[in-house]
């Protein structure tokens, strides 16, 4: 029974993830459909707007022109992220569900350095000078910050529960 329902799970969070990557594929086809070659668009005034971008590299354009190198890392990665999830390796739902989004940013980015040798951005921030991004990016980042929110959550717990049982034990 609990075999079974971890291979119920491990469905749904793949399946959660292709759909999270398709979404990024469609967005990105409507970018290149509607951006490339066209003037910025303004969504939000001195806040947000959308433009057209190819990136070669990985974030911030960092190893620009290593298409290669970075696929094979990121296929490398998302292999491990999906042998992690079989195997029921990452521990709660909220782990779970960010290593979901991780791997669905992954491979939606993964996807346009294969078929295209670069990654379409299209998101441009207008209060700060930011590269552009795109959802699969905003999916890695929300991801990996919520992982970093919940470990120093964990940490400041378990040392909370550190000090009680010690002033419990002095009683």
């Amino acid at each position: 029974m609990i075999k079974s329902k971890r291979y119920i799970v491990f469905s749904v969070q793949i399946i959660s993830a292709a759909l999270l990557a398709l979404v990024d594929q469609l967005f990105k086809k409507l970018a290149v459909t509607h951006l490339m070659g066209k003037e910025d668009i303004v969504l939000i005034k001195n806040f947000i707007g959308l433009s057209y971008a190819e990136n070669t590299g990985a974030a911030f354009s960092a190893f620009s022109d290593s298409t290669m190198l970075l696929s094979v890392i990121t296929l490398i990665l998302l292999l491990g992220g999906v042998i992690f999830l079989f195997l029921g390796k990452i521990e709660g739902k909220i782990l779970n569900t960010c290593a979901v989004l991780i791997l669905a940013g992954g491979a939606g980015n993964l996807i346009d350095r294969f078929a295209q040798g670069y990654v379409v951005d299209y998101i441009k921030t207008l209060f700060i000078d930011f590269p552009i991004f795109n959802f699969a990016d905003i999916l890695v980042v929300v991801g990996c910050f919520v992982i970093c929110g919940y470990l120093i959550y964990d940490i400041i717990r378990e040392e909370k529960q550190k000090k009680k049982e010690k002033a419990d034990g002095n009683s």
